[in-house]
């Protein structure tokens, strides 16, 4: 959706863009808040709103395409920070404006599970298991999911909660295949793979059953005591939380990421608190993509070699941190955050 101001228009019939050729738009504003900033899954996307709005000359210089603007730039608005971002707006011209599209989503897709009898709070559970993890699309921008479901089965983790295909729902590849990209830096990674028994569901499922706008799996949630999120971005400069995580927070859980380095300082900019002290968050600090999930499964291997007694210790150690992330999700203060940010956001288009 482009919204725009053509000079000349001030009727509500002008408000939007919808693909008419005769309307050149200046200082459009292109909402792109859902989805990751991939310059190349949606080069054809990006190119056509600078077409629509008048933005038509380019040529490359290197390796790079530069637009020549006969209009004022437009202005684009994300949900994610960090390098991607900065390379698009450099690439296109727009000027970034951001918010947490994926707070205010989760907002609206977990609302009232706080108010169920689905699965029992999170006090008065004794879970026997380190963790859950579901995993279902694993090719192409989300293969980072291949190397954290090998070092789980390197290290012996697939007693756990997890869910891993044999070939990926999306793009109908097998998940060996895959893995053999990383054969440089794992030489048995698809060796590993082979002897993994996939696919592994979770109790009752045909096949992995992952919808974004519901929660689930509450007996796994129940009987682990973290859960982790495989994020949908992993590598790069960058931040991009999805409800992958907040479906931690509802389900009242702690939570380890497979996501960009950086992520748990993220979240704890909008006021949820992490677990240092209780567990080893150091990985979040790590810059090397490949070190990073090492260290992430280091930490669940840890965990994991822990009797179940001493894991419920930790989860009770958890419960108050869990509580207020709970509280603040389901209770207002995250929204009130969304609000004043959005407002800023707002504000800064108005400038």
């Amino acid at each position: 959706m482009f919204f725009c101001d053509p000079p000349g228009h001030t009727g509500p019939e002008h408000l939007f863009n919808l693909g008419r050729d005769d309307i050149i738009e200046n200082n459009y504003v292109f909402f792109h808040d859902q989805e990751p900033v991939d310059l190349d899954v949606f080069e054809s996307l990006f190119k056509e709103v600078k077409v629509r709005n008048g933005d038509i000359g380019g040529r490359w210089v290197g390796s790079n395409w530069v637009w020549d603007f006969p209009n004022p730039a437009g202005h684009i608005i994300v949900s994610e920070r960090g390098e991607y971002v900065e390379k698009l707006c450099s690439r296109y011209g727009w000027q970034p404006h951001y918010y947490f599209y994926h707070g205010w989503a989760c907002l609206d897709w977990f609302r009232g599970y706080d108010r169920t009898f689905l699965i029992p709070r999170a006090q008065y559970r004794t879970p026997t298991r380190t963790f859950m993890s579901p995993n279902r699309i694993v090719a192409g921008k989300r293969d980072h999911r291949v190397l954290f479901l090998y070092h789980v089965f390197r290290h012996g983790l697939q007693n756990n909660h997890i869910t891993a295909p044999i070939t990926c729902p999306v793009e109908n590849i097998d998940i060996t295949s895959i893995a053999q990209k990383y054969t440089n830096v794992y030489q048995d990674i698809t060796q590993v793979f082979d002897q993994s028994q996939l696919p592994r569901l979770f109790a009752g499922e045909e096949t992995q059953q992952m919808t974004s706008c519901w929660l689930g799996n509450f007996a796994e949630a129940q009987d682990s005591l973290v859960y982790v999120p495989t994020e949908t971005v992993y590598f790069g400069r960058r931040t991009h939380i999805t409800e992958k995580t907040f479906k931690a927070i509802a389900l009242e859980m702690p939570f380890v990421l497979v996501a960009p380095a950086g992520s748990l300082a993220y979240m704890r900019e909008y006021g949820f608190q992490t677990f240092a002290g209780i567990l080893d968050e150091s990985y979040d600090e790590e810059t090397d993509d490949i070190r990073r999930v090492e260290r992430v499964v280091q930490l669940l291997k840890d965990l994991d070699d822990l009797s179940v007694r001493e894991r419920q210790q930790i989860h009770r150690a958890c419960l108050p941190r869990v509580q207020h992330n709970y509280n603040h999700f389901y209770r207002g203060g995250f929204a009130d955050t969304l609000w004043y940010e959005l407002g800023n956001m707002l504000q800064g288009l108005r400038v």
